[in-house]
């Protein structure tokens, strides 16, 4: 029995460290190699390109984050240029209003251009300036979308980040 106890124990810091939830990122962003685009553009401050220029500011009028028209599932893309395997993404909220939109979207990684690849992870939690960091598992995919699925709804975003497979790190 005294042989059994630390066996025990063992196995079960062991099973929850197998259950912990781990994203896999290297330590460069290669977001900013894309090319983005989105299904529209509300105003000229509101271009794809702000969600890749490294700034995670949430205040719209400092020309950092995205805003579509009020569409149909609105989306914005980021095409890779080629396949590449996705340890986790990283999405930045805006924070001086309307942080509520981005609640229920999708993280979308694949090969396929119509944003019907498959589901990395969906935004859940929705606050001011919220960064929110999905564990993609090595999904493979030329394309990460972000996409309200079935909803009429205004899209924005103030940063998207992109890390592919590598060393592990515990997802937060």
């Amino acid at each position: 029995m005294a042989h059994f106890l630390p066996s025990l124990l063992f196995m079960v810091v062991l099973g929850v460290a197998l259950v912990d939830s781990y994203c896999v990122e290297k330590g460069k962003n290669i977001a900013p190699e894309g090319k983005p685009s989105q299904i529209s553009v509300y105003h000229a401050n509101g271009n794809a390109v702000n969600a890749i220029d490294g700034n995670r500011e949430g205040t719209y009028r400092m020309k950092s984050c995205i805003l579509t028209k009020s569409d149909s599932s609105p989306w914005w893309r980021l095409d890779l240029h080629e396949p590449q395997r996705i340890g986790a993404v990283v999405v930045a909220n805006r924070k001086d209003c309307c942080w509520d939109r981005l609640k229920g979207a999708e993280v979308r990684i694949g090969n396929a251009t119509r944003n019907q690849n498959p589901v990395c992870g969906t935004i859940t939690e929705t606050e001011p300036g919220l960064v929110t960091r999905l564990c993609c598992a090595g999904m493979v995919g030329r394309y990460v979308s972000i996409v309200i699925p079935g909803r009429e709804e205004i899209l924005n975003l103030c940063e998207v980040e992109i890390y592919p497979e590598g060393i592990e790190k515990p997802c937060v």
